[in-house]
């Protein structure tokens, strides 16, 4: 069974379970396509829209506390799908475990961009920092995997929505073992 986390859960898992990677490996993705999608006029502007998508959701993670559920609604924001559904799930789970995050994560790279120009769907690899973030149980009691990296290699996968004013929703997040290095 494919289990889909996007960091915070990934964090979050480490807290209960030791583990930052699903059940199954993401396939690579292809090479990207010569032309970009409709809703952006380059490739060059379709990454600069990733990107800051990507941003915009680590900026709203930052902000999540387990103990107010209203901090999770810009999260959200910026999902859709599985992720949308992994992180509802990694935030009331953590709220009911009386669960805190502190720290904040930092996005340090990102690249290897591709895009498929019929659907819109993006693929974008992160190199993400996650050193500074710890989560506590109700005793303050660090919990999780203490010899996990500080800086996570991720693939991100966007889709074209309206919702957002990036025109994009973050669908997965995936570990990643290949690609540039972080």
């Amino acid at each position: 069974m494919t289990r889909r986390r996007h960091v915070l859960s990934a964090v979050v898992a480490l807290a209960l379970a030791g583990s930052i990677v699903g059940c199954t490996p993401q396939s690579t993705p292809s090479p990207a396509p010569s032309s970009s999608s409709s809703t952006f006029s380059s490739d060059a502007e379709a990454f600069a829209a990733a990107e800051a998508t990507y941003r915009a959701y680590v900026d709203a993670l930052n902000k999540v506390s387990f103990s107010d559920p209203a901090t999770f609604e810009d999260v959200y924001a910026w999902t859709a799908g599985a992720l949308r559904e992994a992180d509802q799930r990694s935030f009331e789970d953590s709220s009911r475990a009386g669960l805190a995050i502190e720290g904040s994560f930092r996005v340090v790279k990102l690249s290897a961009f591709t895009q498929d120009a019929e659907s819109g769907t993006m693929t974008l690899d992160a190199c993400l920092d996650v050193s500074s973030v710890r989560v506590t149980d109700v005793t303050g009691t660090p919990q999780g995997d203490t010899t996990m990296a500080d800086i996570v290699p991720l693939r991100l996968t966007f889709e074209p929505r309206a919702q957002t004013p990036t025109a994009l929703v973050i669908t997965d997040t995936q570990p990643r073992s290949e690609g540039d290095a972080c």
